[in-house]
């Protein structure tokens, strides 16, 4: 299997610090030898990524707000004039309201419905669009990342849970369209990770524990395993895969019941 990545590039999108599961996939496929670009929220955000990007020979990144229209066209139309054509998009975004992730999804509001929805969802449905047509001649890889909350249910996951099982719909259907092309569409869903975005639900730090402690590997996921999962799938040695979710969580997600032990 070729896993090189020499000779490709793309951006990854949804960096916030070193701990970051996009990091760690920016890094892996930097190893494997891609050429990357960034997009990032906002200067705080811009600031914490410039070093990151210049660690990995990047000098390429792009304020993007995903909720506007415009900025997504200006991101890509930067990016085109830079690359004519890209090989790969890594969308790890997504939001909800801290307060909305803690106690019943009964309570969840309408508006933080909707714009969890735009952002977790619907925004990789717009960045596929808008990368479709500099992928179109050679094909290339469309990879974003989901969490089993999308079909169990997980304590104070809440509304993430209903547009990550959206997001998982929406990766189907956009490997469906986007197949002829030549372009494969996955998703990657690790275990708990203590990241940025994860330390914003509720009750985060037992969830980790818990999977670590009943996971058939008796670990959590790495970043260096996430990034290992987006290599291949970005590689050649993905040529046949998409419409994946691909499961990188120690093995939890195939157990009925916590280990004896843990009764």
């Amino acid at each position: 299997m070729n896993t090189s990545m020499k000779g490709k590039r793309g951006l990854i999108m949804g960096v916030a610090n070193d701990r970051s599961i996009a990091w760690g996939i920016a890094r892996a496929l930097h190893e494997a030898g891609a050429e990357l670009a960034f997009s990032y929220q906002g200067e705080a955000f811009g600031k914490r990524l410039e070093p990151l990007a210049a660690s990995v020979g990047s000098d390429f990144m792009v304020d993007v707000d995903v909720t506007d229209d415009a900025s997504l066209d200006a991101a890509f139309e930067a990016l085109g004039a830079r690359w004519p054509t890209i090989d790969f998009v890594v969308h790890a975004i997504a939001f909800s309201d801290k307060s909305e992730l803690t106690g019943r999804f009964l309570n969840t509001s309408r508006a933080n419905f909707k714009n969890s929805m735009d952002i977790s969802c619907y925004s990789f449905i717009e960045v596929a669009r808008r990368a479709h047509p500099l992928m179109k001649e050679n094909g290339g890889t469309l990879l974003t990342l989901t969490y089993q909350g999308s079909n169990r249910v997980v304590p104070s996951y809440n509304v993430m849970g209903v547009a990550k099982a959206a997001l998982e719909a929406a990766t189907r259907y956009l490997a469906n369209d986007l197949g002829p092309d030549g372009i494969r569409v996955n998703a990657i869903s690790p275990g708990p990770m203590k990241t940025l975005a994860g330390a914003a639900i509720g009750g985060a730090r037992k969830t980790f524990k818990h999977t670590e402690q009943n996971a058939p590997l008796r670990a959590n996921a790495t970043l260096e395993a996430i990034g290992g999962t987006a290599v291949y799938l970005a590689s050649d040695a993905g040529a046949c895969t998409s419409g994946e979710i691909i499961r990188v969580d120690g093995g939890y997600h195939v157990l009925g019941m916590p280990q004896a032990d843990n009764l």
